[in-house]
């Protein structure tokens, strides 16, 4: 009786690194961060290198050498790109002395030598003398009875 051939199902190593990258530049759409597309891309070079014909470490070699790499490259564009953070206007928390109320809620004050348009940061605030600066908006002042 002869013997029958053995059936083996064999998936290509590069395709297994091309599926990995797929799915990480995949999931990269939904974090944006530039970090899993940078791995991705270095599992799709693994892939290549696969398909060349390289032995299993040199592909290993090669796609984390290239991951690693990627994510440092992704990280200083991302710090070089970054929106920087908002800072506090420095007129926050300067005392001003508040010169006329008005009936609508404003104020007039007196504020680094000249007057200027105020209104009171919390409706209902107790009206004093001495206000202090919580905001800007544009030009007007925005204050109120304590310090920020």
């Amino acid at each position: 009786m002869p013997q029958e051939a053995k059936v083996e199902t064999y998936v290509a190593t590069y395709w297994i690194w091309w599926v990995l990258a797929v799915v990480l530049v995949g999931a990269e759409l939904f974090t944006g961060t530039f970090y899993l597309l940078a791995a991705g891309a270095a599992f799709a070079l693994g892939g290549v290198a696969a398909w060349l014909g390289a032995s299993s470490p040199v592909q290993l070699l090669i796609g984390g050498i290239l991951a690693v790499a990627g994510t440092i490259a992704a990280h200083q564009w991302r710090k070089l790109h970054a929106m920087p953070t908002p800072q506090t206007g420095l007129d926050v928390g300067q005392e001003v002395q508040v010169l006329a109320w008005h009936d609508n809620g404003t104020a007039r004050v007196n504020y680094r030598g000249t007057q200027w348009d105020a209104e009171i940061a919390p409706p209902g605030v107790a009206r004093a003398q001495t206000m202090y600066i919580v905001d800007t908006r544009g030009s007007t002042l925005v204050i109120a009875a304590s310090k920020p």
